[in-house]
């Protein structure tokens, strides 16, 4: 495994990390769960996301329990706020962040995390006060750095000119071989601001792992097959980007790749992230996509990516 700063921080943390999104506390069983951190230890992973909305809250909670024994130095923790956990708390205001925040940590049995990162943008809530907010949770140690999701170049722009803020270390977008949004912007001015890129969804949900074929039913034990899992890969599956995927299976093959792999190793060959999330229902897979660290693809590789996904969009 290989590493990278996370932005201008002092966080080093692994090229490929671990999610929790659909997978612990509720997709994934207690026993393969634990089984894939376990294995994301073995390979060398150090930087594990979650989310408190993940399973409303359940991904915290398991992870408090997996981790629990582990040298606290022996990982990176990140975990988010802003979508609903009950009717009336949702947002990035300084009262939710504050109870979120504590609620979190309780979950997660530490007394703080690495990143606290804002999930979306609130637009109900004063920019000025979610950043102040944000910059007394570092001030009181409950996190050590914080970062965003998914938001827009103004919005980064804005919340950077607060005055007394603290500054962002994270981005967290979707990016992929088939959602590339993030290079326009989002990447090179992030660059400029010391802003480090955790990419999310690097695998298309799955689609990038060759599983599903244009034409054939999704595999019984796959995540499109899974009523906690599936509803999100439903975008993808399609004869057109299903047809495109196969394109990729021999490029990889020739160069001993999982298509997984060649599709992790694509998303980083981008300097500005520093690691890119995967979610795993099995230790398998977690110990493939860490083997896409320190993958090199030439200039010939990436021109053939290209050719073979002609279409796809």
């Amino acid at each position: 495994m290989e590493y990278r700063k996370l932005g201008s921080s002092s966080l080093v943390v692994s090229e490929v990390s671990l999610g929790s999104w659909l997978t612990f506390g509720g997709g994934v069983d207690r026993a393969r769960a634990e089984a894939c951190v376990r294995r994301a230890f073995e390979v060398g992973i150090n930087f594990i996301d979650t989310a408190n909305v993940y399973a409303h809250g359940a991904a915290e909670s398991f992870l408090g329990e997996a981790l629990r024994g582990v040298p606290r130095d022996r990982y990176v923790l990140a975990t988010k706020v802003f979508f609903p956990m009950s009717a009336s708390d949702r947002g990035l205001s300084a009262a939710q962040i504050e109870k979120q925040l504590d609620a979190s940590l309780q979950r997660l049995r530490v007394d703080h995390v690495d990143l606290y990162q804002c999930h979306r943008y609130d637009p109900s809530t004063p920019l000025e006060e979610t950043m102040l907010a944000l910059t007394e949770a570092l001030r009181k140690g409950k996190t050590r750095h914080i970062g965003f999701s998914e938001w827009s170049p103004e919005q980064i722009r804005a919340s950077l000119a607060v005055p007394g803020a603290a500054r962002w270390v994270s981005s967290q977008p979707q990016y992929s071989l088939l959602w590339r949004n993030p290079e326009a912007e989002v990447f090179p001015l992030c660059a400029k601001e010391g802003i480090g890129q955790i990419v999310w969804s690097p695998l298309a949900q799955g689609i990038l792992t060759g599983k599903y074929r244009p034409g054939h039913p999704v595999p019984a034990d796959s995540r499109a097959a899974s009523d906690a899992m599936g509803g999100f890969i439903q975008h993808w599956l399609n004869d057109r980007v299903l047809s495109a995927v196969q394109r990729l299976v021999p490029i990889a093959r020739e160069l001993g790749l999982s298509l997984s792999q060649l599709a992790l190793a694509w998303v980083l060959r981008r300097p500005e992230v520093s690691s890119a999330i995967v979610g795993a229902s099995r230790p398998e897979q977690v110990a493939d996509n860490a083997a896409a660290s320190g993958v090199k693809l030439d200039a010939t590789v990436q021109a053939r990516i290209e050719q073979a996904l002609e279409g796809a969009g």
